[in-house]
């Protein structure tokens, strides 16, 4: 075994204490998703939207790496390890990793509204009138919803050269990610770590479930691996 691709969601980041903004009652911090995470509700109201990711990056700024963030950085040491993640936050990079794919963009950069490949490292507030060079507002480097997912390609090509596949911290249930685990060979061991797992060990063939928080499950397989 020699590429580990990791797919990891919000789970992992919510146990650095990193909000996961969906509430069971699918709001968004008290907003509808169409109000804050598409572009016609960022043309409708801006302000909103940048306070809004505004908000969670401030508070990202405020948490630090957790121990499952640190034994993916720890199992880059034995294998070839590539994490492809749902998550907008720095955690996997803070916590040692090197090769992360951020499928749904980066909270910690803007991009202009004109074009969606000149993009800006940012670590502060965006706020109405900050524009590009060329005089474009600036908004936050995010895919929202009903946007194309332009890193999907490279997320595929990746999870195809899988030797084993480890999910971490998510519903598989968020379109095109989910779809990832269709990409690696039948006989690929995949690994699903989260305390409420969505699919069972009888759903796949070679998928081993383990219903723990990553803090607790994601090492414990990590040393696992690395024994092997």
């Amino acid at each position: 075994m020699k590429n580990i691709v990791v797919l990891t969601g919000a789970g992992i980041s919510a146990e650095s204490g990193l909000k996961t903004f969906r509430d069971s009652n699918g709001l968004w911090e008290g907003h509808d998703v169409m109000e804050v995470a598409t572009p016609e509700g960022f043309q409708k109201n801006p302000e909103l939207v940048l306070k809004f990711y505004n908000q969670r990056r401030r508070q990202l700024l405020t948490v630090e790496p957790n121990a499952a963030h640190k034994a993916l950085a720890e199992l880059e040491t034995h294998f070839n390890v590539d994490i492809v993640t749902q998550n907008v936050d720095d955690l996997h990079e803070r916590g040692g990793s090197s090769n992360v794919l951020h499928l749904h963009g980066e909270l910690l950069k803007a991009r202009s509204v004109n074009t969606e490949n000149e993009i800006f490292d940012c670590r502060k507030d965006i706020l109405l009138g900050d524009t590009c060079a060329n005089g474009y507002q600036l908004r936050p480097h995010i895919v929202w919803f009903g946007e194309a997912v332009p890193l999907l390609e490279n997320a595929i090509k990746i999870t195809e050269k899988a030797d084993c596949l480890i999910i971490i911290g998510t519903s598989m249930q968020v379109y095109p990610a989910a779809s990832l685990i269709d990409f690696v060979s039948a006989d690929t061991p995949i690994y699903f770590v989260d305390p409420k797992p969505a699919i069972s060990s009888d759903e796949r063939r070679n998928l081993t479930v383990i219903s723990e928080n990553a803090v607790i499950g994601v090492p414990t397989l990590v040393a696992s691996l690395i024994d092997r």
